[in-house]
């Protein structure tokens, strides 16, 4: 394995300022680069689009009424700021461990450690709970066992996740077709509505209703900033599309152009859906645990509304548990490569597909459902409460590691990326104030602050085993990064030994 070896001052291994260029893309790190261009944009527009969307907006308009659209168009900006930071330090080092890496790298190793562990866990209590919601669905149209509907979405998403990483991809893209084949559906029944006035709705429907029912703000600024962690919930996983940086066939090109859509995607999958939505239907008709699609379809008297909104909502926790698999095995990977954790997760298969991770992460996910559908209590409700709190932990770091990083290039310690994001570091960190302003939110919620409650006790589990870990083995605590990212231009090839393929 070719690495650098950056110390924590960001100079190299003798001490001596680093100013090599960072290193071409190559298979280093034992993946195979198989996700193309069109791929990765569904990815990056699939992991905008969600659930939280589906059937989480019909909470928070209730919560706040029109003035939601003003939390998502603030709260999207903040995501843009997030990508672009994320974007500059995968054009600087793109590495599928990314998240952990860049924190194990400007942060220090403890946090690459807890990084890479925490956003494993995301995974895979998000696995447990988007497969049960599948299974749930499901019941809509047949009437079989839930535990068997989510052991046949695992065992066939943990398989397509073996096959090959193209084949990931290409599930991926299907799924995020989908969902934003849906969304521009609804925005163009809607428009239509207000234009021409035919269905159920079309003799009430218009854009007054965004004003006339008690105001843009008919619950205050305070009910519109209480519906801010709702809001940013919605938007977890966006940073999946960082993880996909080692398998990309052309990373330089095609990462920043899926990241540059940010915008546009929250504009019109978010914005422009809920403006044409609270156009059509008043806000005080939509209720908590109602999709608001399907309140509009109901409006517009389409009796197949609940079924369509079900069959995607349906593909979108399928997505996102698919996701899950495709992340969980390539963090337990990096942390392994990087001596936080257990050797054995390094294996790849042939087709370049971390197995034992991934079977580690899938098996988890089954004994979850199992939990959960044999004790449904408040324990389990716990942990589900804390992958919101570590999924933004993720967003934390890139912030962070890409402000630290900043930093040393601005000071020609290491080279520039070429992707820089703009307006930085001041937009890193308005994000991380924004992040406050959401925690803070969180911890006033009787309903949210029950995820503050668990980080601490997830945080001291990670310190113990830190401790006990660093004790064992001092490479794991050491203050430099194995860059796997393949060989510069001219030097020898990885050493194959490294890449851990069976």
């Amino acid at each position: 394995m070719t690495s650098t070896q950056v110390g924590k001052d960001g100079t190299g291994d003798h001490g001596a300022p680093l100013t090599a260029q960072p290193q071409a893309d190559g298979p280093g790190e034992g993946y195979q680069r198989a996700l193309g261009a069109r791929q990765i944009q569904m990815i990056a527009i699939g992991g905008a689009i969600g659930t939280g969307l589906f059937l989480g907006a019909g909470k928070a308009i209730s919560k706040a009424g029109p003035s939601l659209i003003l939390a998502y168009a603030v709260a999207g900006l903040v995501i843009f700021f997030i990508m672009r930071a994320l974007g500059e330090l995968l054009m600087y080092r793109p590495v599928s461990g990314s998240f952990s890496e860049y924190a194990r790298e400007f942060v220090g190793p403890f946090a690459g450690f807890v990084t890479g562990w925490t956003y494993w866990l995301f995974w895979v209590v998000t696995g447990i709970t988007e497969v049960t919601a599948a299974a749930t669905y499901m019941t809509y149209w047949w009437d079989i066992p839930q535990w068997l509907s989510a052991l046949v979405f695992t065992v066939i998403l943990y398989c397509a996740n073996l096959i090959s990483v193209k084949l990931f991809g290409e599930l991926e893209f299907w799924f995020s077709m989908i969902k934003v084949t849906a969304i521009i559906g609804m925005i163009l029944i809607c428009a239509g509505i207000l234009t021409l006035g035919f269905s159920d709705a079309g003799d009430t429907a218009t854009v007054g209703h965004l004003w006339s029912e008690g105001g843009f703000f008919p619950k205050g600024i305070g009910g519109t900033l209480m519906t801010l962690q709702i809001v940013m919930f919605a938007f977890l996983a966006v940073e999946l599309v960082g993880v996909t940086a080692g398998e990309s066939k052309d990373p330089r090109k095609t990462l920043p152009k899926a990241i540059n859509t940010v915008p546009w995607r929250i504009a019109v999958f978010y914005v422009g859906a809920l403006i044409m939505i609270l156009s059509v239907v008043p806000w005080t008709e939509f209720k908590p645990g109602v999709s608001p699609f399907v309140a509009a379809f109901e409006e517009m008297g389409l009796a197949a509304g609940a079924a369509i909104v079900n069959f995607v909502v349906l593909t979108a926790a399928l997505s996102s548990c698919n996701s899950g698999m495709y992340s969980t095995g390539r963090m337990l990977r990096d942390l392994a490569l990087n001596s936080q954790g257990p050797r054995i997760f390094t294996r790849l298969t042939t087709r370049g597909t971390p197995l034992v991770g991934t079977t580690f992460s899938a098996a988890l996910m089954l004994v979850g459902v199992w939990i959960n559908y044999r004790w449904p209590g408040e324990a389990f409700n716990y942990v589900v409460s804390f992958a919101t709190i570590s999924g933004m932990w993720a967003w934390i770091m890139i912030l962070v590691s890409q402000i630290r990083y900043r930093a040393l290039a601005d000071r020609g310690e290491l080279p520039q990326s070429s992707f820089k994001a703009p307006g930085a570091p001041f937009t890193s960190w308005f994000a991380l104030g924004f992040i406050g302003v959401v925690i803070t939110m969180m911890a006033i919620d009787r309903d949210a602050r029950i995820s503050l409650y668990c980080a601490p006790v997830w945080g001291l589990l990670l310190g113990v085993s830190y401790l006990a870990l660093k004790r064992r083995d001092p490479d794991a605590a050491a203050f430099n990064v194995r860059k796997r990212t393949g060989p510069a231009p001219g030097t020898a090839p990885a050493d194959p030994v490294d890449s851990g393929r069976e």
